[in-house]
């Protein structure tokens, strides 16, 4: 997934490389073993659905869309070209797999809880899983959001926050501190993990707990992910201005070299088809 997401910036020379490299392994533990869905029939009414609220991570997501059977590898290569179904931030009506059109932060949760409450009205096992960002909990709406979750008692919502520390005005802290994360949505009436978002492990055992207490009438579930912008691939991890990147040229041969290195060193045996 981080090799396609590095295809992908290469194709525009830029974009949102280092949000999703952070993301993969979030991703990863969703679509892997996880997110019940058809690659055939992206719209089967049985699925779970898997809302990117952050519509700019769009690049990270059609990277495991691709690794899914959702979206063709071959299509990676027309992101955000005209006309492609990848745009730079996620938009529903084009592409397969795309519950919402993200982008607006703040929203992703809300309609989240809106599809949780409707799919239990309509007596679905279906889950909803909510990617969302720290900068997003800036956004009241965001905690209006998780209030309603608990109040409807929808156990079967599933959020999980990138808590990557950066955010397109500088660092989250700088901009509105937002600790303590953990506290604030327990005193909300979720259940809570925090983990490092790029421990594949750790991820395994936050979602292994949060689907396994997830039903139609319950508490929902969140996964505060600890992770890093650009990781895997030190020369990114390392960008002072890291919200949107612009990467020269010569570069691209470096994040794919440091990359490989980096997988190399730390590579065990996986069983998911699904990787980062």
């Amino acid at each position: 997934m981080r090799h396609h997401v590095i295809d992908m910036g290469e194709a525009q020379g830029q974009g949102y490389v280092g949000q999703a490299l952070g993301a993969a392994d979030i991703f990863a533990a969703v679509y892997a073993d996880r997110l019940n869905y058809r690659p055939e029939n992206p719209h089967w009414d049985g699925r779970d659905r898997f809302l990117l609220s952050t519509g700019h991570y769009a690049i990270g997501l059609y990277a495991a869309l691709a690794e899914a059977g959702i979206v063709d590898a071959s299509e990676l290569d027309t992101y955000g070209s005209d006309d492609s179904r990848l745009p730079m931030s996620g938009m529903a009506s084009y592409t397969p797999g795309m519950e919402i059109s993200g982008g607006s932060l703040g929203h992703g949760l809300t309609v989240a809880v809106g599809m949780a409450l409707g799919l239990r009205l309509q007596n679905s096992s279906s889950r909803v899983f909510n990617f969302l960002s720290d900068g997003e909990l800036d956004e009241g709406s965001t905690w209006e959001a998780a209030m309603g979750a608990h109040h409807h008692r929808l156990g079967n919502l599933i959020a999980m926050v990138d808590m990557n520390a950066l955010q397109a005005d500088g660092p989250t802290e700088g901009v509105l501190g937002i600790e303590p994360v953990h506290d604030k949505w327990a005193a909300a009436g979720w259940n809570v993990h925090r983990v490092d978002g790029n421990d594949p492990a750790a991820l395994d055992r936050a979602f292994d707990s949060a689907c396994a207490s997830a039903a139609p009438v319950g508490t929902p579930s969140v996964i505060i992910c600890d992770t890093k912008i650009g990781f895997g691939v030190p020369l990114l991890e390392t960008r002072e201005k890291a919200h949107f990147m612009r990467i020269d040229e010569h570069e691209w041969a470096i994040c794919r070299d440091q990359l490989t290195n980096r997988l190399t060193d730390t590579a065990h045996p996986q069983e998911n088809e699904v990787q980062a």
